[in-house]
Parts: structure tokens; sequence; C-alpha cells
């Protein structure tokens, strides 16, 4: 296993330098960067750089998509990094879908359409494969030969939406685009599948949970389906001023994009669609076995729901948000208060003998994509596991896995972000 404590991010036009001391990482930038850092950090990991190289995987377009009107926000042909298992893995697939957020607003849509995340024109013609995507057994003990796909993500609506703007020359089609990518698999060789795992992280962990059942529903009954949504639990909470931040955002993506007709049916039978683009709506009547991997205080949930300036406008949050040690007594309560409310969201969905949880008391976002993290010497432990062998215990039913942490700052094991002004 590999990890390396000091390293170097490049970061959407600004550089971000981080080191790692007592379970901390440290990240030299200002708050204003925060919020984009956090929804990018997930893309990097610390054994990219130094003496390690990680696995690169190419990009490939799906050149048949425009025609099924399956577009990014701009219209690009939408792509996949796909890496070819081998031996025991060879007909065992994990499709593990891109984060980056959502887009609400024209306003929003019309900037993100000018990025990566709405456009394949600037989609990177390579991606490192770390964390639950590394082709080796030392760093992805039970995936590592398996094929792996990572399903870039270009429509800001966890892959949802369909619809368009053409004033504005918006494309909302993010379910087309799953579907395209999903076909173009199976002509590669998915459909035989004996193995499937359906992942993603933030956005995309979102999207898991969205598509999980219908994930299920592309291969036959004989080939073992299963999801993991990392950092995919977004909380229908209140935020520090009492206000609904991450509902308003959530209500306006659903509204604009059209995404009400695509999500669970068991969902929108009885709730709004706003309603069921939070998890804590769906993940109990999943009929797929899903896992929770999930950090009970969110990095991009505090910064971007629960203390966003529109809710924190005296900036009192400011320094809790970068270093979880500067949060007063009253704000660390709020915070036990919000880990409260996701335990309870789960607790019907954690008595289901199919599924797995792993909720650990660290301030960080995203873990299965980064090696740190996922599988290395010193990686995040619950009951001396780290997160790999819990997930791979879990999908092949080696054990049972319902590993929830006890409340910040017990854990000595967490990598915690921090971010230096």
């Amino acid at each position: 296993m590999i990890f390396n404590c000091f390293f170097i991010f490049f970061l959407i036009g600004f550089n971000v330098l981080g080191q790692c001391a007592n379970g901390y990482e440290f990240f030299d930038t200002n708050s204003t960067k925060m919020l984009s850092f956090v929804e990018n950090y997930s893309n990097f990991s610390q054994s990219a750089v130094g003496h390690y190289t990680p696995l690169y995987v190419g990009l490939t377009l799906i050149r048949g998509a425009a025609a099924k009107g399956a577009v990014c926000l701009d219209g690009t042909l939408p792509g996949y990094h796909l890496h070819r298992g081998y031996g025991s893995g060879a007909n065992s697939w994990i499709v593990h879908l891109e984060g980056g957020g959502w887009c609400n607003s024209i306003r929003t849509c019309v900037y993100r359409k000018t990025t990566r995340r709405g456009s394949s024109n600037y989609f990177e013609k390579q991606l490192a494969f770390t964390g639950i995507l590394s082709n080796q057994a030392q760093e992805n003990p039970d995936f590592f030969n398996w094929n792996r796909v990572k399903i870039r993500y270009c429509d800001g609506a966890s892959f949802t939406g369909d619809s368009e703007d053409k004033v504005h020359g918006l494309q909302f089609r993010g379910q087309k685009i799953w579907l395209a990518a999903i076909e173009e698999l199976m002509s590669k060789g998915m459909r035989y599948a004996n193995q499937a795992l359906l992942s993603g992280c933030s956005a995309g962990g979102l999207a898991s949970i969205l598509h999980c059942d219908e994930f299920r529903g592309f291969f036959s009954r004989r080939t073992r389906v299963k999801c993991l949504a990392d950092a995919g639990m977004f909380m229908d909470a209140r935020d520090v001023a009492g206000g609904h931040t991450l509902r308003n955002m959530y209500n306006g993506v659903v509204t604009l994009q059209g995404s009400g007709k695509n999500l669970p049916r068991t969902c929108t039978n009885h709730l709004d669609p706003t309603s069921c683009f939070f998890p804590q709506n769906i993940i109990s009547n999943l009929r797929t076995p899903m896992f929770l991997l999930n950090t009970a205080y969110d990095s991009w949930q505090i910064i971007a729901s629960l203390a966003p300036p529109s809710a924190d406008r005296r900036g009192t949050w400011k320094a809790c948000q970068k270093n979880p040690a500067s949060c007063s007594p009253s704000q660390l309560n709020f915070l036990q208060g919000f880990r409260n409310q996701m335990l309870n969201s789960v607790k019907r969905f954690s008595m289901s003998r199919q599924n797995g949880l792993f909720v650990n008391s660290c301030f960080a976002h995203c873990q299965s994509e980064r090696q740190d993290t996922w599988f290395a010497d010193n990686s995040p432990l619950l009951g001396n596991k780290p997160i790999a062998l819990a997930v791979g215990d879990w999908y092949f039913e080696r054990s049972a896995v319902k590993k929830i942490d006890c409340p910040y700052p017990c854990d000595k094991t967490c990598h915690n972000l921090v971010f230096r002004a």
C-alpha cells in the first residue's frame, strides 16, 4: 500500500499546497475557493504525485450519442474512461459515476457549459484511476482486475434531466447520457457480466442511488448487481439560519432540468420531485443492495448547504469550515445534530441484511476515489477495517458491514480537510 504525505494539486486556475499531519490534511487556499476545491478534490489522489505514477486511462466519446439526444449541456458528446479487466475479473464490471455539483438556474448552467462539468470540449483526455478504480491489488484488493469505467458528468443534474432551453443553448440530457453510456458499455461486453457494481462520488454518489434499481434491470437475474454511494447522502437539513439552502437548490435543478419524470417511482408516487432528489427519501425502498459510504460531517455540505454565505452573513462559521478544531461548542453541537439527523435517516435502510454502511466521523468528502482514504497504510478505519475491505466484505458477502463511528473528535484515523488562509 502506498501513501505519500506531501502533495500538490492544481485545481481550476489555482494552486493548492497540501501537507498532512496528525490525521489532518492542510491546504493553503482562501475561503472563496474552498467549495470549488472540495468539489474537485476527489479527482486527485495523494499517490498521484511523487515517485508513484498511477494508471492513466484515455477518454472515449460516445459517437452515437447525439443521434439519441444524449449530449452535454452545450450539445457536445458525452464520454467515459474504460480500463479492461482480466483473469478472474474479466466478466466483472464497476461503473463509476463522476461527481461535481449541480446547476440550478440558467445562469449557473450557462457558466457550467464552459467547463468540463458541462462540455466534453473541456474533458481531460486521460484520468488517473486510483482508489476503487486502481488496477493494483495492493491498492484495490477486491476490484483491481475488474473492468473499471468512469462515466463523465456533464449535465448538472446527477444524470436525471431531460429537457432543453433553446434560447440559451442548453441541453439538459442527463438521463439520456446515462442510458447511452450503459448501452455502449453493454455492447463492449458488460451484457455478459457475472458481477456488476454501480458506484459514484458526490453528485455521482447521489446518481448511483437514483439509478441503482434501474442499473439492476439491465442485467439478467444471474448477475450479482449491487450499488455503492460515496458522499452521496445529501441531507434535507436546515442551514444555520434556519433556512433550506440545499432544498432550494435542488428545487431549481429538478424544475429546470425536468428531472422529476426520471426519479424513482417508489418515491414520486407519494412525494414531490424535489423531495425525491434527496437520498433519505429513496434508500429504504431500494430493491437492489446498496452500500452507503459517507462522513458524518461532510465538508461539502458544511460549506455549501449548512453554512453558506447566504445563511452565515456575519461569517461566524468561516473558521469552523476551515478547521473543525476551530469550531465553537455551539457550532459543534449544531454539527452533532446534523450527524444525528443523518444517522436517523439511515436506520431503516441499515435494518436490511442486503445493505452496507460505513459512516465515519471525519470532515471530508469522497473517500473511494482517493488512494489514501480507500486503501493505504494509514487509511481511515472503523473497527480496524479500511474502507476498501469493508466494501469488499459487503459485496462478496464475506461478512455483514454496518459500521457507524463514534462522534467527532474520537476517530484519530480520519483524513480531515483543513484549510489555511
